[in-house]
């Protein structure tokens, strides 16, 4: 039985200060946050001293659901990797001032995709992609209002 999904970010050594960015535009919590310097010592496996200080998992609470991100280990995935591309994330909120706070945090040092507006299925919905280039489509519920 699957009990549910979660958005899954990954970032290529940014991943602190989009813990930091996220905390603030959509008003998560921060619940766990490790780093790659913290896993424990194995000698097979020495971790480069420029790599310790990334975002091994990171863990955030915003409203109902979590949030997840962590930030690649350098290597040769890495190169294959596109930043912000592979994932996009729909958040829903409850009315149409909080879409509009939550949409212009997450404009901040963005694009617009699409500009906040009333839609047949939200008095207020809007995609735009965030600085780190994770596309958010804000979404009030229509029911609320």
């Amino acid at each position: 039985m699957i009990k549910g999904l979660n958005p899954y970010l990954v970032f290529n050594g940014n991943g602190r200060e989009a813990v930091s960015f996220y905390e603030k535009a959509l008003g998560a919590q921060v619940v766990a946050m490790q780093s790659f310097g913290d896993m424990p010592d194995n000698p097979g496996f020495e971790i480069p001293e420029e790599v310790k200080s990334r975002v091994m998992h990171a863990l955030l609470k915003v409203g109902d659901t979590d949030l997840m991100i962590s930030d690649t280990f350098p290597g040769p995935h890495e190169t294959s990797y596109q930043i912000g591309s592979q994932v996009t994330v729909s958040i829903a909120v409850s009315d149409a001032e909080t879409a509009r706070n939550v949409y212009e945090s997450l404009r901040d040092g963005g694009k617009v995709v699409m500009e906040l507006q009333e839609t047949f299925w939200s008095p207020s919905y809007g995609q735009v992609t965030d600085r780190f280039g994770v596309t958010w489509h804000v979404s009030a519920d229509a029911a609320k209002q």
